[in-house]
């Protein structure tokens, strides 16, 4: 049976079981990480030398990073649906979750570990104020997309780019602060809390 090594509060780890909802493929979770497994170790490193979750095993497969996880198991499963075989389709795909991958999270990361994990080490309120600002303004870039579309953020299909930034738009919503209100975000929230696979992993109440 498919593995999933990871803790089911990771952000990173919730696509993945949420795609696997979405897909219908019955997996294995192993808890690894903060409060559960070390990740640490030589045995883990071995799998995942950055000694970070997710980590899917699939038979001989191993693979890291959940975005890439994301697209081997639609792929594997042939969801073009999910991610299109057609170059051009595939790319808007992609384009939105290299874009969560990099300019989003980067985006939120300060703000993130100050509100909500409380970080001492985060505590400069101009760095502060930068990372949510930053947030809010990323947020709205897919504000217009959302609003362009009137559907899901690559199209009128939903897609493994409404996995990604779903996670992102629940933790957006749900860490204390300032945000602006931004109507197509909120429909595209609204539609999301209608997937069983959200509600169980990506609306689950931890951000």
């Amino acid at each position: 049976m498919l593995k999933i090594l990871g803790k089911p509060t990771s952000i990173n780890v919730r696509k993945v079981l949420w795609l696997c909802e979405e897909i219908d493929v019955p997996y294995e979770l192993e808890p690894y990480g903060q409060g559960y497994r070390p990740t640490d170790t030589p045995e883990f490193r071995a799998l995942n030398p950055n000694a970070m979750v997710p980590v899917l095993v699939d038979g001989e497969v191993v693979l890291w990073e959940s975005n890439t996880i994301c697209r081997y198991l639609a792929a594997r499963h042939g969801r073009d649906d999910l991610l299109p075989t057609d170059p051009l389709a595939r790319a808007r795909v992609e384009q939105w979750m290299d874009w969560q991958l990099g300019d989003l999270n980067n985006a939120w990361r300060y703000a993130f570990m100050s509100l909500v994990r409380q970080s001492p080490a985060h505590r400069d309120p101009q760095a502060l104020a930068a990372s949510i600002e930053g947030w809010n303004r990323l947020v709205a870039i897919l504000d217009e997309q959302l609003r362009r579309t009137g559907a899901w953020a690559a199209g009128e299909r939903f897609t493994l780019a409404d996995i990604v930034l779903g996670l992102s738009v629940n933790r957006w919503f749900m860490t204390p602060m300032a945000r602006p209100e931004l109507p197509g975000v909120a429909r595209y929230y609204d539609e999301l809390a209608r997937r069983p696979g959200f509600m169980r992993h990506g609306c689950n109440g931890t951000p």
